[in-house]
């Protein structure tokens, strides 16, 4: 499983979130819609630890059969 910020954030941008804004290293995501907003920390090339990355996805509506 890719659990890097810039697949998750693809993920998120294809299900109708978009950048909000961004607060130091983490980008905030929000969808219209569903009036949800997801915090997805960007540290460089770190990779997003796993319990993060799933709860983030969860968040998102995201099953795991769409990563």
């Amino acid at each position: 499983m890719n659990q890097s910020p810039q697949h998750l954030i693809k993920l998120l941008e294809a299900k109708g979130f978009i950048l909000k804004r961004i607060n130091g290293s983490h980008h905030i995501y929000f969808h219209p819609e569903l009036r949800k907003t997801i915090v997805v920390p960007v540290h460089g090339k770190r990779d997003i630890p796993n319990g993060t990355f799933l709860s983030i996805i969860k968040q998102a509506g995201i099953s795991k059969e769409e990563i």
